[in-house]
């Protein structure tokens, strides 16, 4: 039973929709402000229910005060289309590349939070200019940090899965619960308990958790450009920390951040929760690698992400708003919260903004 205990009131966020390359929708919600920060969707989550948890909700209040924050629910979980049976990674980083165009971020930090690992790692070699900061917690590479004991392990979890996720007693999802936060009390259990039924089904934990688990970028991490923060505990039980090791260990100049804790999820009352708030913090506020100008006195264009130009270089091909979000398969809305970014980051506006903006595309 849920503790009787009267949860603060939930700040504002705003819960937005896109679709993925495959038409599967995904949902995203919006709150604080500042810099933006993209968190790549964990496991187990749910927009609305996260905020009145006992485990979750310290991390959305610190985050939403200091940064424009933006997560999402992965498909199959949350409030994203249920019942999808395919969670690939290229489909998860299709996702993450949809929720980023959606939101109309052009530069922003990105934190992967467990299992985001391999997904945040090829978004940000795909997309280099566009993360500030790379930041790591409770997460992984791939395969090659792994212990191949975990083998049998997995096997037996999938079999808790199939045979208890779905019952009205919790005492097979407790197993979870207990690998997630074996330090916390009661009270937060139950609530994790009863989020794994509430974030999605028993068909879809178990395929999305196998395909998962194979889901590796190691091979990418030499590529890696961002600065790079690894935070992660010493005691974690889902995520082992020799993992944490392999991934600061493998990107140029990461570093490494030891949580004194045996949690997954580091809770509010432990003192590595002021450890994770201060070192987070610390490395958010660096200022972000300059950007490269080869230029003595670089264009206006010069400021334009790669999506913005790319859509201004459709655009200066003649083809409308419909046409464009066609063609890079984006929603209209999108397509047009991108050329609103470009016109302003060329100072142009009203009506001939954009016949400016494609003459200037066309005599750089």
């Amino acid at each position: 039973m849920v503790s009787d205990r009267q949860a603060p009131p939930t700040p504002r966020q705003d819960i937005r929709f896109t679709r993925s390359v495959d038409g599967v929708q995904i949902a995203y919600a919006v709150h604080g402000s500042g810099p933006p920060l993209l968190v790549d969707a964990c496991w187990l989550s749910h927009l609305q229910y996260d905020w009145s948890s006992p485990v979750w909700r310290h991390y959305l209040t610190f985050w939403g005060t200091r940064h424009t924050v933006v997560r999402f629910d992965e498909r199959g979980h949350g409030l994203s289309d249920r019942g999808v049976t395919d969670h690939s990674p290229e489909l998860r980083l299709a996702d993450l590349e949809a929720v980023a165009d959606d939101a109309g971020l052009d530069r922003f930090d990105l934190l992967a939070m467990a299992q985001g690992g391999p997904i945040a790692i090829a978004y940000a070699v795909r997309h280099p200019e566009r993360v500030s900061r790379l930041a790591f917690y409770g997460s992984y590479s791939g395969q090659q940090g792994r212990d191949p004991k975990d083998a049998e392990l997995n096997d037996a979890l999938d079999a808790l899965i199939k045979v208890g996720w779905a019952r009205p007693d919790s005492a097979f999802r407790r197993v979870f619960t207990s690998l997630m936060i074996p330090e916390g009390t009661e009270e937060q259990h139950v609530w994790l308990d009863e989020l794994q039924r509430n974030a999605t089904d028993t068909a879809t934990a178990l395929t999305a958790r196998r395909q998962r688990l194979v889901a590796d970028a190691s091979h990418l991490l030499g590529r890696v450009a961002a600065p790079t923060l690894v935070l992660h505990s010493t005691g974690d039980r889902m995520n082992n920390f020799s993992e944490a090791r392999y991934l600061a260990s493998h990107i140029t100049d990461a570093r490494l951040v030891a949580l004194e804790s045996d949690n997954h999820i580091v809770l509010e009352d432990e003192p590595a929760w002021q450890t994770f708030t201060r070192e987070l913090d610390a490395f958010l506020d660096e200022p972000p690698a300059a950007q490269h100008n080869s230029a003595t006195h670089p264009s206006p264009l010069d400021r334009l992400s790669p999506r913005e130009e790319e859509i201004l270089g459709l655009a200066a091909r003649g083809l409308d708003n419909d046409a464009i979000a066609g063609e890079l398969v984006l929603s209209g809305r999108t397509v047009e919260r991108h050329l609103s970014n470009v016109y302003a980051k060329l100072d142009l506006h009203g009506r001939s903004a954009r016949t400016a903006a494609v003459a200037a595309y066309l005599t750089r």
